[in-house]
């Protein structure tokens, strides 16, 4: 009876929400831009029970900020509850895109979210300290980044998505400040060829990195994207491609981050 008052104690508790994911939000030195960087780390429930834990790393979009994720889709808390799964999403400036930048020396942000932020996030929490217990993705300016990190950074992720992302900059010459990244594409076309996730596939063999790719129907950039999948089978780099109808928005990425994580999750089982 004393067993059972327990257990049905803890049930309750967990019902009531009180053994729950943990939102840090840390600030992480970048030696290579001379600043802090903001994140936050979202620990799940079983934190403290368990020694080590894979990490997402879960990038946001053009003109967004680090806490967009928790802001516009808490249930990821939920999420990382359900997997056992840490989260960390970096702040990644208004317009970085994600690259080492070969014109503006403020933004080098490759250096900072792959080799930078996990090593500060591997030393401060429990975390499994290697590519199998790495993931890496993020929506349109950060799906396109959760590709090309993971792309030419395959010591360090294991596994990497995109949620809508501008996986191919070349036809966006004008847009979301990447001429201030890359330089004008007219007067440096080089930059816009190296710096696409499509110029980064020379890098890929089969089944080393898991892969999933996720953009809606209705999206401006599911052109790119489709012809990502084409241009994948072509090379046959076994990947996920999802497409199902959807926007450019919200509503699409805050259910798409559900198979994402399902994905990454079925990822790091295969890896103990």
């Amino acid at each position: 009876m004393k067993r059972f008052s327990i257990s049905f104690l803890i049930l309750a508790l967990c019902t009531l929400g009180v053994f729950s994911a943990t939102v840090d939000t840390v600030s992480v030195f970048s030696e290579k831009m001379n600043k802090n960087i903001k994140a936050v780390v979202i620990k799940p429930q079983s934190y403290e029970a368990q020694a080590a834990h894979p990490v997402l790393y879960l990038l946001h979009g053009y003109s967004g900020r680090y806490d967009g994720w928790i802001k516009d889709a808490p249930h990821i808390k939920e999420l990382a509850d359900q997997y056992g799964m840490m989260i960390v999403c970096p702040d990644g400036g208004f317009s970085s895109w994600y690259w080492d930048s070969p014109v503006d020396s403020t933004y080098q942000y490759e250096t900072f979210v792959s080799k930078e932020l996990t090593a500060w996030v591997d030393k401060q929490y429990k975390t499994v300290a290697s590519r199998e217990g790495r993931a890496i993705t993020g929506l349109s300016m950060g799906g396109h980044g959760g590709l090309y990190l993971a792309f030419r950074n395959q010591e360090v992720f294991g596994a990497c998505g995109s949620m809508s992302g501008g996986v191919d900059i070349r036809p966006f010459p004008y847009s979301w400040e990447m001429s201030k990244r890359l330089g004008q594409q007219s007067e440096q076309p080089e930059n816009w060829e190296a710096y696409s996730v499509m110029g980064q596939l020379h890098l890929l063999t089969p089944d080393a990195l898991k892969i999933i790719v996720d953009c809606g129907t209705e999206d401006f950039f599911y052109h790119v994207n489709k012809r990502l999948h084409d241009e994948l089978r072509y090379r046959n780099i076994p990947h996920d491609f999802i497409s199902r109808p959807g926007a450019h928005n919200g509503p699409y990425w805050s259910n798409a981050v559900k198979y994402q994580m399902l994905y990454f999750n079925e990822f790091f089982n295969t890896q103990n």
